[in-house]
């Protein structure tokens, strides 16, 4: 299963927009935002792309508390199971535990990537460029024996995400 995660939005729906048709194009199943949506038209974006997903609330979304029956919101830390895999979703990196197979965040505003006592920790950077002149997001591919992560930038003046860099992680089964 492919799914792309993306974080840090905040009121930058076109760079959200961008990102989540690039990862449509890249053969996504599901979507995930890590948080700082702000802006339910990013919301839309995720609703719209045809495709499931979820979307944590972040320390700036408490106004889309209005929406939360209108989208697939949740509040931190969630956990789900998606391709017979244990998630734990959250913006603020408070539960930072391995008491699950992938453990997302966001809040910082910096790609990470670490695989940590069998947990793989993923934050995929900041789609909103504030920090820096780049647009991150991330493709997760969950295999039966692997986890692939392949981390995509965008930077300001180029046209397109390039595909950065990849990792691969065993899983332990």
């Amino acid at each position: 299963m492919k799914i792309g995660i993306i974080s840090d939005s905040h009121t930058k729906v076109k760079k959200a927009r961008k990102a989540v048709n690039m990862l449509l194009e890249n053969g996504v199943d599901f979507f995930i935002h890590a948080g700082d949506i702000v802006e339910p038209q990013t919301l839309d974006i995720l609703e719209s792309s045809g495709k499931k997903y979820i979307a944590v609330y972040g320390n700036n979304d408490a106004h889309l508390a209005e929406y939360h029956n209108r989208y697939h919101l949740v509040q931190e830390p969630y956990y789900f199971k998606l391709a017979n895999t244990k998630f734990k979703l959250m913006h603020l990196p408070f539960y930072m535990s391995s008491d699950a197979e992938v453990i997302i965040f966001g809040h910082t505003h910096k790609f990470e990537t670490e695989f940590v006592e069998g947990s793989l920790f993923l934050n995929p950077g900041e789609v909103c460029a504030r920090n820096k002149p780049t647009s991150e997001c991330v493709l997760l591919e969950v295999l039966d024996d692997e986890f692939i992560v392949e981390y995509y930038t965008q930077t300001k003046g180029e046209k397109s995400y390039t595909l950065k860099d990849t990792f691969s992680f065993t899983r332990q089964k």
